[in-house]
């Protein structure tokens, strides 16, 4: 018996403590993926990328991290949260170190693989322990989740403050080998403050079925990038993500036949599961390329310096924290999971379609963008908590860190997905651009990327309204 399921009856002492490193160690995983936004000028200036290459920066982060989720949660329900925990913030600190030092374009996408693979370990291994440690309290729980909520969305955003700064002070390298000093303070403080969990004597790890999984997402990412430049009829685009679909319905029907799956897919049987994960895809999907072209659009049309760029983005997440940590759990307590998630998901749709009109050539950053990053934010905040309890919170204890790598899957994927079919749509849009001017092309593509990722807010919303299982 695990020391977790004794504290069920009996609460940890340590646990609002051990909450506070376990949403750190979150905030540090989602920061990984937005410190380095702000950077990419600079990274290409040093490195040598293309405008279509320059995006791998991200995605062989997010691809890896995603792909690799389930494998981690399945490995911490096997072997104790805190072990691959620890292995996974062991792995980030090394691959950060390389990455800090890359001295190539190949050598910088394999070290950002290889942060994924340690993040990919460490968020379903800590969402897990707090499932657990919080099990016994379902107030409680739910303000854990609403911390576990912010520490991802304020990762994502002060990620992108705290890159802007990095890069004007000390250099673009300083955005990867910050996690170096970053995690071995979590690596410190862990065995203080986190009970260990002892291994399961049964059990073991569907390894194919975590190749399956990973080489799919990897092949239908490569496959929608790969289209911007390509073309959507080309075999380049079609072959790989055919092969993935395959290969994704491959690990489905195996799940379904083996005794020991990676993802056993009873667990959908849990009331609202489906959908909270699928609001989560589409989250992500909308918020992540909206943060991303709003980081292009206020350096390469507004002309920001990086610092002014990354001071410019800093209301969102100070929106969103007050936001989730004062009023969010109180909303959806009064009206419940399915209409604070389609509120949400209204107002993050609103927020990118209006973006699509103000972000102008000639803006500004109070006139054009204040407004509608707020309307965004506030969005973002209101859809992503419902959304992660409807995932989590009613998954049998046994089951949480396949509940947690679920979630950070369809969270991961839906950024990579997302922010390879709007960053798709602007390269195509700039490019049939029939404006003589550079900056008016980058511009008419930044637009039409804005209302795709509000339109897909706007999906989010229909789904929410259709699928959702009413609280209230």
């Amino acid at each position: 018996m695990s020391t977790h399921s004794q504290s069920i009856s009996q609460p940890d002492p340590m646990r609002w403590k051990a909450l506070v490193l376990l949403c750190f160690a979150n905030f540090l995983v989602m920061m990984d993926s937005a410190i380095i936004q702000i950077a990419l000028p600079s990274i290409q200036d040093t490195l040598g990328y293309s405008q279509e290459n320059l995006q791998w920066v991200m995605s062989a982060f997010l691809v890896f991290f995603g792909g690799f989720l389930l494998l981690g949660g399945r490995l911490a329900d096997l072997f104790g949260n805190r072990r691959i925990f620890n292995l996974g913030v062991i792995v980030l600190i090394v691959s950060s170190l390389f990455a800090g030092l890359a001295w190539s374009e190949m050598s910088l996408n394999a070290s950002r693989a290889v942060q994924g693979l340690g993040s990919a370990f460490i968020a379903p291994a800590a969402l897990s322990m707090i499932m657990l440690l919080f099990s016994s309290n379902s107030k409680e729980m739910g303000k854990a989740l609403a911390f576990w909520g912010l520490s991802g969305a304020a990762g994502g955003a002060l990620g992108i403050v705290l890159g802007g700064v990095i890069t004007e002070l000390l250099g673009w390298r300083w955005t990867l080998l910050i996690y170096v000093p970053l995690g071995i303070i979590v690596l410190i403080f862990s065995p203080k403050l986190l009970q260990k969990t002892r291994r399961k004597a049964t059990g073991r790890v569907d390894y194919i079925g975590a190749i399956l999984v990973t080489v799919s997402s990897m092949l239908i990412v490569y496959g929608i990038v790969t289209a911007e430049h390509n073309g959507w009829q080309s075999v380049n685009t079609v072959l790989p993500l055919a092969i993935g679909a395959v290969l994704l319905v491959l690990f489905i029907i195996i799940q379904s036949k083996i005794k020991e799956p990676l993802l056993p897919l009873n667990i959908f049987k849990t009331p609202n599961l489906s959908i909270g994960n699928v609001s989560v895809f589409l989250i992500a999907a909308s918020w992540f390329p909206l943060v991303y072209i709003l980081v292009l659009y206020l350096q390469q049309v507004l002309q920001l310096s990086p610092f002014v760029g990354a001071m410019a983005m800093l209301p969102m997440p100070i929106f969103m924290a007050l936001f989730m940590i004062l009023i969010a759990e109180k909303v959806m307590d009064r009206f419940g999971i399915k209409k604070t998630m389609i509120s949400g998901f209204i107002l993050l749709g609103v927020g990118g379609i209006l973006f699509s009109q103000t972000a102008t050539v000639d803006g500004s950053y109070w006139t054009n963008v204040l407004l509608a990053s707020l309307i965004a934010s506030l969005g973002n905040a209101l859809a992503y908590l419902p959304a992660t309890t409807a995932s989590v919170a009613e998954v049998e204890s046994e089951k949480s860190g396949i509940a947690s790598g679920l979630y950070n899957t369809f969270y991961q994927i839906g950024s990579a997905v997302g922010l390879a079919v709007i960053v798709a749509i602007a390269g195509a849009t700039t490019a049939t651009s029939t404006s003589g001017s550079q900056v008016v092309a980058l511009n008419d593509g930044f637009q039409q990327a804005f209302f795709w990722g509000g339109i897909i807010g706007l999906v989010g919303a229909v789904l929410a309204l259709l699928f959702t299982r009413s609280t209230k």
